[in-house]
């Protein structure tokens, strides 16, 4: 009877080391084609919320780190990506997180003018409820396009809430929690760019993308 056990137990240990050594080799030979279409969709994404009439830089090619907890949700460094035109500065996309979704941390990027406008937002990453709180996904509802055009007149312009809280921004039927942290979250992207921007757009590339 243990001479069974103790031969089962073997057996189950070796194909749980098959398992994972296959697991290795597999994510060893995948990882820069992983790396390279996380890249390719980055890329998408930036050139959705910054309009490629105004820089004549590769948007990827300028990553800058930024941190702050107060400002983009996390005490972990956030990439952002500088837009430029004849190496000046004239827009950026900042990523950030929405640290109070209804059911944790939303990852978003917001894209801003060197003028203050926000130029586009879109959703990185979430886990709000599907069918209620995922029409913050652009496939799902053009809601991300509220953002498009504001601008942030100060840290109580109260245009920046929902309007169930008084604010000019719809919430969704039956989901409050999500949009307000969203809305809250972008509107911190754009507080920390208006009071660092000069700094920020000139700041000269300090990671790369995909690392």
């Amino acid at each position: 009877m243990k001479k069974s056990m103790l031969k089962n137990g073997l057996l189950l240990g070796l194909f749980a080391l098959l398992c994972t050594g296959l697991v290795a080799v597999v994510n060893l030979f995948t990882y820069d084609k992983i790396k390279q279409q996380e890249k390719v969709e980055l890329a998408r994404v930036l050139h959705q919320i910054i309009p490629d009439e105004i820089h004549d830089n590769e948007l990827t090619s300028h990553c800058i780190l930024l941190n702050s907890v107060e400002f983009l949700g996390t005490d972990n460094s956030l990439p952002a990506y500088i837009a430029t035109k004849n190496d000046k500065g004239v827009a950026i996309a900042i990523e950030a997180i929405a640290p109070d979704g209804y059911n944790g941390n939303i990852r978003i990027i917001v894209g801003i003018s060197d003028k203050g406008e926000v130029l586009g937002v879109r959703t990185l990453s979430h886990q709000e409820t599907p069918g209620l709180g995922d029409k913050i996904e652009l496939r799902k509802s053009d809601w991300v396009r509220s953002f498009d055009g504001l601008f942030l007149l100060s840290d109580k312009d109260k245009r920046w809430n929902v309007k169930k809280d008084g604010g000019e921004i719809d919430q969704f039927t039956g989901a409050t929690i999500t949009p307000r942290a969203y809305v809250k979250a972008v509107k911190n992207a754009v507080s920390y760019f208006n009071a660092n921007k000069a700094q920020l757009l000139s700041t000269p590339a300090n990671c790369e993308v995909g690392k």
